[in-house]
């Protein structure tokens, strides 16, 4: 069983098609998705919630889906639209037993968005949050090309947030969809992460971060799609969906000199180490 760690199942691109998404998902192998709540914004966090209480509810009545979670978070750019409201439907959604993370949070310097300092400040909040309920974090931390000192740098301001305001809770997270070098990776180790890897592991051009996961130990790794973005070679270009996360777990196996099957046992039980979840979802 191979579990997606990271997909917008929100999104409007399975408005059409989402329940055959999910089928194909569960024939694939994937036995369960953590279905991300930031939607288009705060206002939509909870839709990722419903979808889960909805397609459980039809797994359990004997359907062919996978087992859904659910997390809850305001993206980094959408931290300029945080408020008291915002912050207490994020505390509400964390504190539902389906919800069993924080995320995606953390920082974006590549794209325009909030201001930096908006962004550090509202991932703070959301740490607090997060903290209070127990909840460990899925982070997105992505800067710009190159050093940009002048502007910060984003995986310095991220890490130091994180050694002053999470360390201390003990509660770890996901770095999802890696892109950073092993110096990154090392620091995230460091704090109690685990290092999750999309479908852009499998692009020719990405020899580096190939490099990179070929370091990660095996106890500290995750798969994901990211869906309905970065689908893996040979798709790339098309939409992204639970069911590919095979083949970057394939990739990820070759990498390490694995079959998929112990890749996809290793990951598995890393997310439900790191969830504290009872791993029964396949029966």
């Amino acid at each position: 069983m191979l579990i997606d760690s990271h997909a917008h199942l929100d999104s409007p691109r399975y408005a059409d098609d989402r329940a055959a998404m999910l089928v194909r998902a569960a024939e694939a192998g994937v036995g369960a998705v953590l279905s991300i709540g930031i939607g288009e914004g705060p206002a939509e966090m909870r839709k990722a919630l419903d979808l889960c209480r909805e397609f459980n509810a039809q797994r359990a009545a004997g359907g062919c889906f996978p087992q859904l979670y659910a997390s809850a978070g305001v993206y980094p750019h959408n931290t300029d639209e945080m408020d008291d409201a915002v912050l207490a439907r994020m505390d509400g959604l964390l504190a539902q037993p389906e919800v069993i993370a924080c995320g995606e949070i953390g920082l974006d310097y590549f794209h325009e968005g909030a201001p930096h300092d908006v962004q550090r400040h509202g991932l703070v909040q959301q740490l607090e949050i997060a903290s209070a309920r127990k909840r460990p974090i899925v982070i997105h931390c992505r800067g710009k090309d190159g050093a940009n000192q002048r502007n910060g740098d984003a995986w310095s301001d991220l890490f130091q947030v994180l050694a002053e305001h999470w360390r201390p809770t003990g509660l770890g997270g996901v770095m999802h969809c890696f892109s950073g070098g092993w110096d990154e990776a090392r620091r995230s180790l460091d704090l109690g992460f685990l290092i999750s890897f999309a479908g852009n592991l499998t692009y020719p051009k990405a020899q580096a971060l190939r490099d990179v996961a070929q370091r990660v130990p095996l106890d500290s790794l995750l798969v994901e799609t990211d869906a309905p973005w970065l689908a893996p070679a040979p798709h790339r270009g098309k939409r992204n969906e639970p069911a590919m996360v095979v083949e970057t777990a394939q990739v990820l196996a070759g990498l390490l000199h694995m079959e998929r099957q112990e890749m996809a046992a290793a990951t598995t039980k890393n997310f439900f180490r790191m969830f504290h979840l009872r791993p029964d979802v396949g029966n």
